[in-house]
């Protein structure tokens, strides 16, 4: 990056905590006295965070302030803050229950996102880490997120991307990966068959918030010797008893069939 990109980069954060501290926004005039920036600089820099929504102009007054992506931005942060804190110990009475890898994440476009994770002792080694991407379409916890979703929405957010083979297990013919999604939505619990790793097998079941919306989801990965196929529907319970209880948690009260 030149020395131009990161001056501008950091002017960018001085104007933005300037109208930070100013509720009624400032002139162009007044954050290049406030800043000792050229009008030119201040303007060519509040155009850039006006077009991507992180500063707001009054038509009145001609102030700047800043604008709603801080709020969006604040709120998923606070969110995600608000959810590990919550799921914290489910997820550390479901490791004990199970001696297993305990993973909490949120869907991002077409990729998982660890937010959260809790290793048994001297359990197998996972490629995963807090922060780690991962793709939604071969996780048990991308398609338990993915099952929000229509068919036609899963369909076009994984179109801009190659479904490749991670495992001889790996799902990359769409229609089958549709079927798999239909099948998770009726039994509430996704499970992945070795299809990110070989000898690895997961179950995800999805966090609501207060609102009913699926914001997030957890699982259990382990080796296949303590994941076996026939112990689905029981282990399956267990995760999916601990997502509901991190749901209620976060104000999520469960609709009663009738």
């Amino acid at each position: 990056m030149s020395q131009n990109s990161v001056q501008s980069i950091e002017r960018a954060f001085e104007i933005i905590e300037a109208l930070a501290v100013e509720p009624k926004g400032l002139s162009i005039t007044q954050l290049s006295q406030k800043l000792s920036l050229h009008k030119t600089t201040v303007h060519r820099i509040l155009q850039t965070l006006l077009n991507r929504g992180y500063v707001q102009k009054d038509p009145q007054t001609l102030c700047y302030k800043l604008g709603v992506k801080f709020v969006e931005i604040s709120s998923l942060y606070l969110n995600n803050i608000e959810l590990r804190t919550e799921a914290h110990p489910f997820l550390r009475e479901l490791v004990a229950m199970l001696n297993v890898t305990v993973h909490l994440a949120i869907l991002d476009g077409c990729d998982v996102v660890y937010i959260d994770k809790i290793e048994q002792v001297n359990s197998i080694r996972l490629y995963s880490s807090i922060g780690k991407r991962v793709p939604a379409y071969c996780t048990a916890l991308g398609k338990v997120m993915l099952s929000k979703f229509s068919d036609q929405e899963v369909e076009k957010i994984l179109s801009t991307i190659s479904l490749q083979s991670y495992t001889q297990n790996t799902i990359t013919n769409i229609e089958k990966l549709l079927d798999e999604i239909r099948s998770v939505r009726e039994r509430g619990f996704a499970v992945d068959n070795e299809e990110l790793q070989e000898g690895v097998r997961c179950i995800a079941a999805p966090i609501y918030d207060y609102r009913g919306e699926m914001i997030a989801a957890i699982s259990i990965s382990a080796p296949v010797s303590v994941l076996p196929p026939h112990k689905d529907e029981e282990n399956a319970q267990k995760v999916v008893e601990t997502a509901k209880k991190i749901s209620h948690r976060l104000g999520h009260v469960e609709e009663k069939k009738t």
